[in-house]
């Protein structure tokens, strides 16, 4: 998998947030307001805290996510997809 143009290893079966955070990336987005940092929070896919763009597809939620080889992964510091009501 590509994430941010660089790739990254994974085992099969992890998710793009248990990916992301098995390389050490435990945040890779931040909040509008405030520019809190964002990463896995529920890990169940209830929050919209781990959204990231998948093979340009906004606001996807990593840790429901299956990594797959050919996924290309896009962190943005200021893209907090859908408008889930927080303040970001």
């Amino acid at each position: 998998m590509t994430v941010d143009g660089e790739p990254l290893d994974f085992t099969e079966g992890q998710t793009v947030a248990a990916a992301l955070v098995a390389a050490g990336r435990v945040a890779w987005r931040t909040t509008r307001v405030g520019r809190r940092p964002r990463g896995v929070f529920c890990g169940i896919g209830v929050c919209f805290d781990c959204l990231v763009t998948v093979d340009g597809v906004r606001g996807q939620r990593a840790c429901l996510l299956p990594a797959r080889a050919d996924m290309t992964v896009t962190t943005r510091e200021d893209d907090d997809g859908d408008d889930d009501g927080d303040d970001g």
